[in-house]
Formats: C-alpha cells, sequence, structure tokens
C-alpha cells in the first residue's frame, strides 16, 4: 500500500506501511505466541491455526474524522500540532463507500454552515464526523457538535445528504466539553431509523447485526466475518447448551453462537452500554434466536448473578482485560471451556496467568488493523 499522506510526514498513523503486509501477518503471530508461551497448550488439542490475513487497504468501515478548518473549507482527518486541520479524506484505508462519501459530507458542512471547532481558540461547533458503512453499502453517520446550536441546520439541510448518499441512519452527538473526548452522553437521533444493519457472511447461518450510534463495532467487517466464523467453528465442537457472552457489545459472538445451525443453546449476553443493548436485543428478536441480553457490568453481573454457570463462557474485554476479579472468578468458577478474544495480547497473558486451570485448545491471530502492530487473537481455552 502506497500513501502519500504517509510519505509527505503529514500523517504517521499506520506505522507499519513501509513493512510488506506478509511480514507484518508473521511478526503479529509470532509477537503473540511469544506473549502466550507461558500459557500450557494441549498437547492432543488442534493448537495454533494459521492467521487470518486482511487486506492490506479498503478495510476500515468507520471512518473517524476531526473537522477542522473552516466552513468554506473544512478538513475532514486529524489536527497537527499546533491544533490546526490536516485534510485526510483520501485516507487509503477507508472502504471505496466512505471514500466516496466523504467529499459529499464535506460538501454538507459547507452548506449547513457547520463551523469547524477551533481547538486553539476554543469557538466553533463541529468537532468530529463519523462514518460507518454497512456490507450493503448503507452508512450511519453522527456529527459530534458543541452544544445544539446547529441542530437546526443540520435538520434544514439533512434532505439534501439523504438524496446524495445512502445515509440510513444520522444523529447528532453532544460534545460540549473542551477536552480530547470523542464523544458526549446526548445524542440526537435526527433519521425515523435508528440502526444499521450489518449483514455478516458467516457460513451456516447468517446474522443480521443491528448497529446503534453509540455502540461499537469491529472496524474490519472481513476479518469480523472471519473472526466469528472461527468461534462458530470451534464452539461446535463442544456442544455447550448455555453460553454466557461477557463484553457483548452487539451481540457478535452471542448471536452467532446462538445461530448456529446444529444449536439448541441459550445464550446470555452481558454488555454494560445499553445502546448496543437495545440493538442486540433486536437482532436476536428479529432472527428469532433463544439470546437473551442484560445491560451491566460483565464483572458485577457473573459475580453476583444466581443463573448457573453455563458450559461456555466467551470474554471479549477492552484492551486492558478482564482484571484480577474477573480472571480470579472465572479460575473459579468450574467452568468447563472459555472462548478469549483479546485485542491485546499482552493483557490476555496477564488473565491467563490468573488463570491456570486452564490450556489453550485452539488460537488464532486475525488481522484487524493492517499497517499498524495491533491485532485480535482468539483463544479456546478448557478446564484440566
Amino acid at each position: 500500500m502506497r500513501c502519500g499522506y504517509f510519505e509527505a510526514g503529514v500523517c504517521r498513523s499506520c506505522t507499519q506501511l513501509p513493512v510488506p503486509y506478509a511480514e507484518q501477518l508473521v511478526a503479529k503471530e509470532a509477537a503473540t505466541r511469544a506473549a502466550l508461551a507461558d500459557v500450557p497448550v494441549d498437547p492432543t488439542a488442534p493448537g495454533w491455526e494459521d492467521a487470518a490475513a486482511s487486506r492490506e487497504e479498503g478495510f476500515r468501515n468507520k471512518a473517524k474524522m476531526v473537522v477542522g478548518g473552516t466552513v468554506e473549507e473544512p478538513t475532514l482527518g486529524i489536527l497537527d500540532p499546533r491544533g490546526h486541520g490536516v485534510d485526510l479524506r483520501h485516507c487509503g484505508l477507508h472502504e471505496p463507500g466512505l471514500h466516496a462519501a466523504l467529499p459529499v459530507l464535506a460538501d454538507h458542512v459547507r452548506r449547513a454552515r457547520l463551523t469547524p471547532y477551533d481547538v486553539p481558540g476554543r469557538r466553533g461547533e463541529l468537532k468530529h464526523l463519523l462514518v460507518t458503512i454497512s456490507p450493503d453499502g448503507e452508512l450511519m453517520v453522527r456529527w459530534v457538535l458543541r452544544s445544539t446550536e446547529a441542530l437546526p441546520r443540520l435538520r434544514k439541510h439533512l434532505p439534501w445528504l439523504l438524496e446524495q448518499l445512502p445515509v440510513s441512519v444520522a444523529s447528532a452527538n453532544i460534545q460540549p466539553e473542551h477536552k480530547a473526548v470523542l464523544e458526549g452522553p446526548e445524542e440526537v437521533l435526527l433519521t425515523e431509523q435508528a440502526t444499521l444493519p450489518m449483514r455478516l457472511d458467516v457460513p451456516g447461518h447468517p446474522v443480521v447485526l443491528q448497529l446503534r450510534p453509540q455502540s461499537f463495532f469491529q472496524t474490519n467487517t472481513a476479518v469480523a466475518t472471519e473472526l466469528y466464523a472461527t468461534a462458530r467453528r470451534w464452539v461446535g465442537d463442544l456442544e455447550p447448551r448455555r453460553v454466557w457472552d461477557l463484553y457483548s457489545g452487539v451481540g457478535g459472538f452471542a448471536l452467532h453462537l446462538a445461530a448456529a445451525p446444529e444449536a439448541q443453546r441459550l445464550v446470555t449476553g452481558v454488555e454494560i452500554s445499553e445502546e448496543a443493548v437495545v440493538g442486540a436485543r433486536r437482532a436476536a428478536r428479529l432472527a428469532d434466536l433463544r439470546a437473551d441480553f442484560v445491560a451491566g457490568d460483565a464483572v458485577a453481573w457473573a459475580t453476583t448473578t444466581d443463573e448457573p454457570r453455563p458450559d461456555l463462557l466467551v470474554v471479549n474485554p477492552p484492551r486492558r482485560g478482564l482484571g484480577a476479579d474477573l480472571a480470579g472468578w472465572v479460575e473459579a468458577s468450574g467452568v468447563p471451556s472459555v472462548l478469549y478474544s483479546s485485542c491485546h495480547s499482552g493483557s490476555l497473558a496477564r488473565d491467563l496467568a490468573a488463570m491456570p486451570a486452564y490450556s489453550i485448545q485452539r488460537a488464532r491471530v486475525l488481522d484487524m488493523f493492517p499497517q499498524t502492530t495491533h491485532h485480535e487473537v482468539l483463544v479456546l481455552l478448557t478446564r484440566g
């Protein structure tokens, strides 16, 4: 992948861009294996599978653009060290549909007179533009605003934008504070439709996830599809009847495991984001799946619930990992199998060190983030 922004020194986010992609993948797998070297691997189990590669470019389904510049000439991208806007609307990481949408959205900023927020001067309204594209080409567009002042103009010019682009969901997020926070707690829905359908072609039984404005989804749709397909394949050999999915998000793991063709499973997902839970419940209802979702803290729920212990525990924690309390609970729980999806092999290694009753049955690196050192790793653990 060639990038003019990188070569000009304008943006250095893709730290591994000079490294051939095949070498990036080998390095990620080697680093992950090294991080987990002290975790026992069952010698009778399949063990490590080949890493799942990504496209080198055009793979990101979400654009998180800082808006700078002026109303007449807005920039969509990042800020330079002085806090001024740097335009990156032609970033090669974005899916083609996002690449095509960003110039139109910049035009909409001009039409609606959405004054970009000037960080050094602490004035202006529009801070970020967040755009997600579904596998079907539909868009969710979110404007992060300093206040509600610009909402009337945004609403007035929204019909023009809907004529230009396949926008299914549009909302404004209100973030009034002058600090490096992407979004605030208040979300104002601007369209009748509130969820973006994310149709994933996982073999066996397709699942349509329902993504709402303040809920999280993996930024690489193709590799996310492979992640859920791998999970479904591995779990199929275990035949668990009861599954808990902690940090369940919009239900990616929970819904795919509930929808497996051979499964008659009762799946419970626990997620702190109420918006994500609303979307997960909607997806389960539309697909008629035996999956229930609870809005709450994963640690508090797991350690206090009266629900019978599951046959399989799925965990997909944030970058910091499970932490000592939850890892300790898992170790003492007696749960026979754990499926752990991690975006940081260091925190995964720390958690597994606190869970010595478990050994690795299967493991796989999935390259969710090409051109960086970041990646996803999925491990299936069984109790010895």
